[in-house]
């Protein structure tokens, strides 16, 4: 399929009323949609009182220490998206799809369940001069309505658990050209303190995310569509990064001796791993 047929593919779903997309959702989705576009809305997080903003985002301060797991992924996409069509699947606002195009790639989509994340994706996609480069489609991972065997590279960060994965893997692999590969970036479900935190921010997540953060198991049924490798662990000591910035490099250096013991790197906060289609 060529660039410009693709193209043609995602304009006509641009041209869906919204009353056909939202018919075509069960309720499940819809009450990710509502979430999603609530949580990406940016005029919100201004006005919100200072208990509520803690009990809706209290957790962006622990992101400020992904500076590895980060990094691992920005020089992955640079790998693997030059003259590639990548896809951003689950894209929010589109910051790895525009890294992508950023890395030269073919045609760079992404492809949300939110209207919100697809208008502020397409706005700092064009604010960067990546409009020709870059298609934002707001979609349903599930059935996302693309062409057999379209993509070359996929990116999945931080979504897999928004998603029921007997759908999403069928149809990423339907859609990915032999050959093709896809990182995911997720967190992972083994850490007890990490699971009383999220069962304690209940706001902070959709009733479905919160119960399907992805588990070794998941790894295990991913393998019934793909080839998994390169499966690492980020952050553990990082996390306390949150509370003490200056030390984050020696959490960091030591997450990265002790993440690799057997058990030990079981309870990160996150890990990666790569799924590849067969040639």
């Amino acid at each position: 399929m060529t660039k410009q047929a693709l193209l043609d593919v995602l304009d006509g779903a641009d041209r869906k009323t919204n009353a056909e997309w939202l018919a075509g959702l069960d309720e499940r989705k819809r009450a990710e949609l509502a979430f999603h576009n609530q949580n990406r809305d940016p005029s919100r997080m201004n006005v919100l009182p200072q208990d509520t903003y803690e009990q809706l985002y209290g957790n962006k301060k622990f992101y400020r220490t992904v500076a590895q797991s980060s990094a691992y992924v920005d020089a992955w996409i640079a790998r693997h998206a030059r003259g590639k069509i990548f896809l951003d699947y689950a894209c929010g606002n589109g910051l790895n799809a525009i890294k992508a195009a950023q890395a030269g790639a073919a045609l760079s989509i992404g492809l949300d369940i939110s209207d919100v994340s697809v208008q502020n994706a397409t706005g700092l996609a064009a604010a960067q001069g990546l409009a020709g480069d870059t298609h934002f489609v707001q979609g349903d991972c599930e059935r996302t309505g693309l062409p057999d065997q379209c993509v070359d590279t996929v990116l999945c960060s931080g979504m897999l658990h928004h998603l029921d994965l007997s759908y999403a893997f069928y149809e990423l692999r339907r859609i990915l050209k032999p050959g093709g590969v896809m990182l995911a970036v997720e967190a992972l479900d083994d850490n007890p303190l990490i699971k009383i935190y999220r069962n304690r921010t209940p706001a902070m997540r959709t009733a479905w995310e919160a119960a399907h953060i992805l588990s070794y198991k998941d790894l295990a049924f991913a393998a019934r569509f793909f080839q998994v490798k390169e499966v690492r662990h980020w952050h553990l000591f990082s996390i306390l990064g949150a509370w003490i910035p200056a030390a984050l490099p020696l959490f960091d250096a030591m997450d990265t001796a002790i993440l690799r013991a057997p058990f030990i790197k079981r309870m990160s906060w996150m890990f990666t791993f790569e799924l590849h289609k067969a040639a």
